[in-house]
């Protein structure tokens, strides 16, 4: 394959640092580093100036911080997305948005060919590739770690080492991380070991529960057809609102994760995953949309809810399928504005109370106290019409 020019993103980690070097080597050819801030708190002039000190041609820097949450996290959020019954989705998001980023910066300096970090048993490969493809069929793809003769981890860190390329990575601590402004989740090294507990000083997002500040706290957050909007009261960006949320829920030891996921490749792997904000985002969400939607609309919304977490596990973000399935979940958002009120409490979010403009709950309907709007005799000819079916059958057998 000849290649002149490709866009690599790149993260300053282990494999991409060690990836700038290698596509020069084996292709010789320019590379651009793309490094997409999507809230890792990092310097973001040391991240440019390493990749550029590494032998990148050129270094693009891209605040993507509030499209990210506004575009990528707050859609999947209005879906209720959960992986499997309990991933949110956090390295799964990002992919589709930096994918998207290199495109544009590969037309934009004329590039023929895009690259990724990724490995070749992971799913990253493919959430990076399939939004390459998707948006660029013409384009060629460069994945070192389906190429390299590199075959561990450690294999990567000794030839860092060789030619003086500072990594963060090291033998002693040899898991990986992926950092953004939803998540942080860790993998590999120790932590392959399903049965072993992830050390506690691993966490950066969240406290430890037991260490957690003693006194329950309260916090409102109000949504807009299915978006946060704000928290106590004030109206907040999405980004600012996430990383607000983020030090509230921390604080608390909420969000933490610990779970064995099916690739889509195929196997099986362990992650540990930090989502602290979004864990109690999705909480709220679900307490205003308990008053505010109706009971099928819900019903069947839900019913998409594994199909839609699969398509972006898998990295379909840019299918027809998923985009069409979010534009019947938005329709079924308009109207869901309101408040919810959370207890947080040791690891422990807490509904503590719900209300909205339009609310559709009735206190007249619900009450068990006398009242003259239901005639709870109506029931009996619901009853028997629901049971038909079921009399017919056994009448039958």
């Amino acid at each position: 394959m000849n290649i002149r020019k490709t866009v690599l993103a790149y993260s300053g980690g282990l494999d991409t640092s060690v990836a700038i070097k290698w596509l020069k080597d084996t292709y010789g050819c320019e590379v651009i580093a793309c490094y997409a801030d999507l809230g890792q708190k990092e310097d973001i002039k040391a991240i440019e100036k390493k990749a550029m000190s590494t032998g990148a041609s050129k270094a693009y820097v891209v605040d993507l911080r509030e499209e990210f949450v506004k575009d990528y996290v707050f859609p999947m959020l209005r879906a209720n997305a959960v992986y499997e019954g309990a991933y949110l989705l956090g390295t799964s998001i990002a992919r589709p948005l930096i994918a998207k980023i290199q495109v544009e910066i590969a037309k934009k300096e004329k590039a023929d060919a895009v690259s990724h970090g990724a490995t070749g048993k992971g799913n990253d490969q493919v959430r990076f590739e399939l939004t390459y493809y998707a948006l660029k069929p013409d384009i060629k793809v460069i994945a070192p770690w389906r190429e390299w003769e590199f075959d561990s981890r450690e294999s990567l860190i000794n030839y860092a080492k060789k030619y003086g390329i500072p990594v963060p990575v090291t033998k002693k601590k040899p898991y990986s991380t992926d950092v953004n402004i939803f998540h942080t989740s860790y993998e590999g090294g120790i932590l392959e070991d399903p049965w072993a507990e992830p050390p506690e000083n691993l966490f950066t997002l969240t406290v430890s529960p037991e260490k957690a500040v003693s006194r329950a706290q309260y916090v409102e957050i109000g949504f807009r057809n299915g978006d946060p909007v704000s928290v106590a009261g004030k109206n907040l960006s999405p980004a600012e609102l996430l990383k607000k949320l983020n030090t509230v829920a921390g604080q608390h030891g909420i969000g933490r994760l610990d779970m064995v996921e099916n690739r889509f490749v195929g196997m099986k792997s362990r992650g540990i995953y930090e989502t602290p904000g979004g864990t109690i985002l999705q909480i709220a969400h679900r307490a205003v949309e308990s008053i505010t939607l109706d009971r099928d609309l819900m019903h069947l919304r839900d019913s998409l809810m594994p199909k839609y977490s699969e398509l972006v596990y898998n990295g379909f973000w840019f299918s027809p399928e998923r985009q069409a399935l979010q534009c019947l979940i938005d329709e079924t958002q308009k109207g869901v504005t309101g408040t919810a009120r959370l207890k947080l409490y040791k690891g422990n979010c807490i509904v503590a109370g719900r209300k909205a403009p339009k609310s559709l709950y009735s206190a007249e309907l619900a009450t068990f106290e006398a009242e003259d709007v239901y005639d709870q005799k109506d029931a009996e000819g619901f009853i028997k019409l629901n049971a038909l079916r079921l009399k017919i059958r056994k009448l039958k057998k």
